[in-house]
């Protein structure tokens, strides 16, 4: 039996460079958006307690009703 060849033929592109598109997969994007948005979300609670013992401890009744309206978004119990 004889043995089958093969020709191949290569032919050159000449159209546009096509590039691969290197994703992340959704699931780490919205994990860390998750994780950033906790991080932010705890940093701005930790800085309005802050400015609501500073106001305390200067007597200061219109910065403590601003800062503890405020701090009313973070706290849903």
């Amino acid at each position: 039996m004889k043995k089958q060849k093969a020709v191949y033929r290569f032919c050159r592109y000449e159209g546009a460079v096509l590039y691969a598109k290197k994703g992340i997969p959704y699931e780490f994007s919205f994990n860390a958006q998750l994780v950033l948005d906790e991080i932010c979300f705890n940093w701005n609670k930790q800085q309005l307690i802050e400015q609501i013992n500073h106001s305390i401890e200067t007597n200061n009744k219109e910065e403590f009703m601003k800062y503890s309206n405020l701090y009313r978004h973070y706290v849903w119990e």
